[in-house]
């Protein structure tokens, strides 16, 4: 099945738009935002298929005022484009003032922000407790700004600036901080106001971050190695322009358009595969065994990471998702269509252990790919973009194949919403430790200066009604608490029984806000850990007895799972 029309909407929240907005949990695919004045600000924009961005603008306006003259810089210290500076400012602060899950002001964000400047140097600190604002080096006033009253982003990223400039003048420890290392500072303090997953990340992480997530240079998605003296094809990625062609593992590399392999080391012809987008690369191959080489001929694609790994073992087919990237509901909708070609196929291990998420979008898809309908997620925040119920339709690939998802500790995010998916719809069963609990949504907007801003901007409500964050995933059979418990858990099952049952009510039942004693209480009822060896065994001997799996499929408290009528985040 296509994975394009996988999910669709319904718009039953409240201040809902038309149209999909991607959300984001940890990587994101953001599209650029550009210095602009305020009157042009366009409204955020975002599409299917995409990650959720936003063009917000910021003016660029003349810098703060002129300091003391017995202020002076020394000639190597590093002089920051102060109008970047504020143009970076500017439009963070006109993303971050709508979407954040608590309601904050434009005056808040850059005060937090400028804490910054007492972190760097201690010596200095504010005082904005009357109508003006103060930056203070002891008791010495270095600089006094009335509070600009309904102020726009950039009025107050003039604030932020004109203290900024002043700071440097006056401190050495301010000088001697390069652009780049003043605005990592800005934000980090404002942050640390904010959730835990809401951030800033500077240009060059974010540019490599972008590459990982969307493939880097092109190239056409192989892996070379050494066989004696040949060059041989050692792996092919699903994702790239070589997983569809005559081009098979094992192969060997004699030539890369006229250019001879052999001697060359597989470093070095790598980078001869690698170039522009969209250009052709010939090769040479020759499968062993056969005495003809063949040509072939494909064109430079930027490949994503690989994330679905599928191996068979047995009667049961294992996919490791190590992600939720930009085509990992593809790689899965691939491997499903290998796997159910096996009259003889029993059940199907979904592997989430140590997936720290990704693009919800992913999640969701990958969902569609083994329901036949229903809700998969629900998110909800005080940005009407954020307010979604994210339904699938389109059939189950597998048509009813008994399925195991193993979690353990450090699976997350869009991992957690695709395991909480299945479970809450009783088409998994869930095995292994209580998850990480990351239930927040984070939204991407990329800043002037390249960089990259995560604010979460809504919470993730599983179709059960139950909010994840904090909560995690409670499994049907636990392994975490040691070989004699998971014999015990077997016996149960056997028995007709779960026994951890009681848990698995508790955190269905639960509802936003819970208090954390509660969630305390639930999570210690098979504690988070990491994964072992054990769990793919208990997976097994649950697919291949189909009484325990009704057992444990059935511990899931029979409730509705229609699309639950959720108001904006508080």
């Amino acid at each position: 099945m296509s994975t394009e029309t996988a999910i669709w909407f319904v718009r039953g929240l409240p201040r809902a738009l038309p149209g999909m907005v991607l959300a984001v949990l940890l990587f994101c695919q953001p599209a650029p935002l550009h210095a602009q004045s305020k009157a042009d600000t366009p409204p955020p924009e975002s599409a299917p298929g995409s990650a959720s961005t936003t063009q917000a603008a910021a003016s660029a306006s003349p810098a703060a005022e002129q300091q003391p003259a017995s202020a002076t810089v020394p000639d190597k210290a590093p002089v920051p484009d102060m109008l970047m500076v504020k143009s970076v400012i500017s439009t963070a602060l006109q993303f971050l003032q709508p979407r954040t899950l608590e309601a904050h002001s434009y005056r808040d964000f850059t005060l937090w922000g400028l804490a910054s400047l007492s972190a760097l140097d201690p010596s200095l600190s504010f005082d904005s407790r009357g109508a003006n604002i103060q930056l203070l080096s002891g008791q010495t006033s270095l600089l006094s700004r009335p509070a600009p009253t309904d102020g726009s982003a950039d009025d107050w990223a003039q604030i932020a600036v004109d203290f900024l400039d002043t700071a440097r003048a006056h401190s050495l420890a301010v000088r001697t901080t390069s652009r780049e290392e003043l605005v990592q500072a800005f934000f980090d303090e404002l942050f640390n106001h904010l959730d835990p997953y809401s951030r800033y990340i500077g240009p060059s992480s974010a540019t490599s971050d972008r590459a990982a997530r969307v493939g880097g240079e092109a190239d056409i998605g192989v892996s070379l190695g050494q066989s004696g003296r040949y060059l041989v094809i050692s792996a092919i990625n699903a994702n790239g322009p070589a997983w569809t062609a005559a081009v098979d593992t094992g192969d060997r590399l004699l030539s890369v358009n006229n250019r001879l392999t052999a001697g060359k080391t597989p470093e070095m012809v790598m980078d001869w595969l690698r170039g522009e987008e969209d250009t052709p690369v010939v090769l040479r191959l020759l499968t062993p065994g056969q005495r003809r080489a063949r040509t072939v001929t494909l064109r430079r694609a930027k490949t994503p990471p690989e994330t679905v790994f599928a191996f068979a073992s047995g009667s049961i087919v294992v996919l490791r998702v190590t992600a939720f990237s930009a085509d990992t509901a593809e790689e899965m909708s691939q491997y499903l269509d290998q796997a159910v070609q096996d009259t003889h196929l029993k059940g199907l291990i979904i592997d989430l252990r140590g997936n720290r998420g990704g693009v919800l979008q992913q999640a969701v898809t990958a969902a569609a790919l083994l329901l036949d309908r229903g809700v998969a997620a629900v998110t909800s925040g005080r940005d009407s973009q954020a307010n979604h119920i994210w339904a699938v339709q389109g059939g189950d690939m597998t048509n009813g194949l008994p399925i195991a998802i193993l979690v353990d500790g450090r699976t997350a995010s869009a991992a957690e919403i695709l395991a909480a998916a299945l479970a809450d719809h009783r088409r998994a069963v869930v095995i292994g430790s209580a998850t990480l609990g990351k239930g927040l949504v984070q939204t991407v907007a990329q800043l002037p200066d390249e960089g990259e801003l995560f604010v979460t901007w809504s919470r993730v409500i599983a179709p059960l009604r139950w909010p994840l964050q904090g909560l995690g995933v409670m499994p049907q059979v636990c392994t975490s608490l040691g070989a004699a418990d998971v014999e015990k858990n077997l016996h149960d099952l056997a028995e007709g029984q779960v026994a951890n049952q009681a848990a698995i009510t508790a955190s269905r039942n639960a509802r936003f806000p819970i208090p954390v004693s509660q969630i305390m209480a639930i999570r210690k009822t098979c504690p988070a850990a990491l994964g072992t060896d054990r769990d793919v065994n208990v997976a097994r001997n649950v697919l291949e007895n189909p009484e325990w799996y009704k057992t444990a499929i059935n511990a899931i408290p029979d409730d509705a799972v229609t699309a639950p009528q959720i108001s904006a985040a508080p």
